[in-house]
């Protein structure tokens, strides 16, 4: 058992949300589903009541315990990607089975769980040493959804 495993609260959905991770991002996976001994507050014995899985190497549990904590973008997934390629990637995987789209890189999936994808380009360009780069980087960021690595590299060269 790992020290620390994030928990996520599900309701009833757990091992479709784990399911939907691991087929998208790699290094992920559902590794256990346990089924509940007994009748519980969302669910009858025998219902899947956790499941082990991973995202991106980090190790979590999906806990179905029903309608009373519903998720919030007080917890994200920050993913860094490489490329635009890999940013579409999973941006659209997301909004495509279900999601939403917010602002500045983020969106949400359809259980709720909120994720931003966010190139690497982004990152070092919004702690960039020099604050005439950071800003420009920052300001070009805050007029996105998905962000557009093309228009941050621009951003950068102050183009």
């Amino acid at each position: 058992m790992n020290k620390n495993t994030l928990c996520l609260w599900y309701n009833g959905t757990a091992l479709e949300a784990a399911t939907f991770y691991a087929r998208t991002f790699p290094n992920s996976a559902v590794t256990a589903v346990h089924h509940a001994p007994g009748d519980f507050p969302a669910g009858k014995q025998g219902d899947v009541l956790t499941v082990d899985f991973s995202v991106l190497g980090i190790p979590c549990l999906g806990l179905n315990g029903g309608p009373a904590f519903p998720h919030s973008e007080a917890f994200s997934f920050q993913v860094a990607t490489d490329d635009q390629a890999e940013t579409d990637r999973y941006w659209n995987a997301i909004i495509d089975n279900g999601g939403q789209a917010s602002a500045c890189g983020w969106c949400k999936d359809k259980w709720g769980v909120s994720w931003q994808i966010t190139p690497r380009v982004l990152s070092a360009a919004v702690t960039h040493a020099d604050p005439a780069i950071a800003k420009r980087a920052f300001d070009a960021m805050m007029t996105m959804t998905k962000i557009d690595v093309a228009a941050i590299e621009a951003a950068i060269a102050g183009r």
